[in-house]
């Protein structure tokens, strides 16, 4: 198992079922649905080896460094927007920003480069969401963008992880290398 597409993933499908809760029952029903589907395709895509080109994925010192940032800024920053400031729909869209922020930090420390650009899609969401709640926007807007938004990124790109194993595993030219694909032992 491939475990950091795996986290990204489930991350992502937790984003869109929590934030779903917004729609109608009979619009966030099958979206949520679709998402669980999808998420169980992910799982089984990433059973198969990581390609030769994955980033290589340690949760040594830097790792937890960079989620210690997160948790901190991420409460920090909740308490403050919400109790100090009164913004109580503000929780969401500073968690967003801060995740995507942590995705910069992991991108150097994993040397992986598009996770520079699913940080950066998420916090640019969260930012999006933060000035929505600042305007007094409503919920439904803030949950769609800041919630919603970054969990379809975080499940697609780990979705594209899986096709990326799966092609590898199939022996299949890997469209981020222009090479055959070579699966190596998962992490």
């Amino acid at each position: 198992m491939q475990v950091g597409p795996a986290i990204g993933g489930t991350f992502g499908l937790v984003y869109v079922l929590v934030n779903l809760r917004v729609l109608p029952t009979a619009v966030s029903l099958p979206l949520r649905i679709l998402a669980v589907v999808v998420f169980l395709a992910v799982l089984a895509g990433l059973r198969r080896p990581a390609p030769d080109s994955s980033p290589k994925v340690e949760f040594g010192r830097d790792y937890r460094l960079v989620v210690a940032a997160e948790v901190v800024a991420g409460i920090g920053g909740s308490l403050l927007l919400t109790i100090g400031f009164g913004l109580s729909n503000a929780g969401l869209p500073w968690i967003s920003f801060v995740v995507g922020v942590h995705f910069l930090g992991l991108a150097k420390v994993w040397k992986a480069p598009s996770l520079a650009l699913v940080g950066t899609a998420i916090a640019v969401l969260g930012a999006v969401g933060l000035a929505i709640a600042i305007a007094h926007g409503t919920e439904t807007v803030i949950a769609l963008v800041a919630g919603v938004g970054p969990g379809v990124l975080l499940l697609g790109g780990s979705a594209w992880a899986a096709v990326r194993s799966v092609r590898a595993a199939a022996g299949v030219t890997d469209p981020e290398t222009s090479s055959t694909a070579r699966p190596t032992p998962s992490t």
